[in-house]
């Protein structure tokens, strides 16, 4: 081979070989474990009713490991104010109700919605970190807002999804 045929098969072959090395690392990074659980409930006409309470309720197999629960809140730009404030029951499979108030952060102070979107915004918050369940069985969440307006326009959808670690 001369020597101006070799340096060029050399350059080829790093460049082949950085292409698979993308290609393996995102092969790798597309490789999520789907979610224990995920689900999305509408809210009719868009106008999230104070009295009206959203159920999520879903079957954990294993105790044992631990999870990520993850609120998902898709909103509009119809949403009148920065914060939303939540009020999260979780009913074990037996034993005490849990109660929790949470603070949603939708936008900053300028106004700028947080999450993604364009007309409609997606924003997860986490509810629990590396979570562990104290029995398998069946939970239920319930969810209802803690603003003071009797209705709440722009909020969408509501969604719970739950991850092992």
């Amino acid at each position: 081979m001369r020597p101006l045929d070799r340096s060029l098969w050399v350059l080829l072959c790093r460049r082949s070989q950085r292409l698979w090395l993308m290609a393996l690392c995102l092969w790798l990074g597309s490789c999520v474990e789907p979610a224990l659980f995920e689900q999305y409930q509408q809210i009719a006409g868009g106008e999230w009713d104070k009295e009206k309470i959203y159920y999520f309720s879903f079957y954990v197999e294993e105790a044992e490991p631990a999870y990520d629960l993850q609120l998902e809140i898709r909103h509009d730009n119809r949403y009148p104010y920065q914060n939303l404030w939540l009020f999260i029951e979780e009913e074990p499979v037996y034993g005490a109700l849990r109660r929790d108030t949470i603070e949603c952060m939708l936008a900053d102070e300028y106004g700028k919605w947080h999450g993604q979107g364009i007309s409609l915004f997606q924003i997860s918050i986490p509810l629990r970190k590396d979570y562990h369940f104290p029995i398998a069985g069946q939970y239920t969440l319930n969810v209802r807002h803690g603003m003071r307006r009797d209705s709440l326009p722009g909020i969408q959808e509501l969604g719970i999804t739950i991850r092992r670690k």
